[in-house]
């Protein structure tokens, strides 16, 4: 081969030589960029998810809420209906009583029951204070309380027993 041959070649090895790097940054460029774009996507993709559940927790929240609102206008109801079964001895109205508390029950309410228990100023409110045997205790129970989802949302209103001194 002659010299002029041997340098074109030469020449053509370094012109390919160099497009093959210009392409070889290209890819890594190009990697670089897929990768980004990657870590883009799995980023935006955890945001979505994280904004789906707490949109769905909020709306959960907002449920409760409104049920529980609506629980609380309810409870006059059924106060004044477990007052006319003390003087309307009707079965109906006892049965559509317990239907109703059954309905309230599996929505979530719970009554408090308190009564011969130590006086709790958190679930009670003492309207009257009686004497008897012992202090503090909750002799009557004149308006029931109530729970929801382990929340009070009403407290009762009882009598509370208040110890005598007997001076001798």
């Amino acid at each position: 081969m002659t010299d002029i041959k041997k340098i074109k070649t030469e020449q053509k090895k370094a012109e390919v030589l160099s497009e093959v790097q210009k392409l070889n940054q290209e890819i890594v460029l190009l990697k670089q960029q897929v990768e980004e774009n990657k870590n883009k996507y799995l980023r935006a993709l955890a945001d979505y998810q994280n904004l789906e559940k707490r949109v769905g927790e909020e709306r959960f929240e907002l449920m409760k809420m409104a049920n529980k609102n609506l629980l609380v206008r309810i409870l006059p109801f059924l106060d004044n209906l477990e007052k006319a079964e003390v003087f309307v001895r009707d079965p109906g109205l006892k049965i559509s009583k317990e239907h109703f508390l059954q309905i309230l029950k599996e929505t979530g309410l719970e009554e408090i029951n308190i009564l011969n228990k130590d006086f709790d100023p958190v679930l009670a409110e003492a309207v009257d204070m009686i004497p008897g045997k012992e202090d503090n205790k909750v002799v009557e129970v004149l308006r029931k309380g109530y729970k929801f989802e382990d929340k009070i949302i009403r407290v009762a209103q009882v009598k509370v027993s208040k110890k005598l001194i007997v001076k001798s």
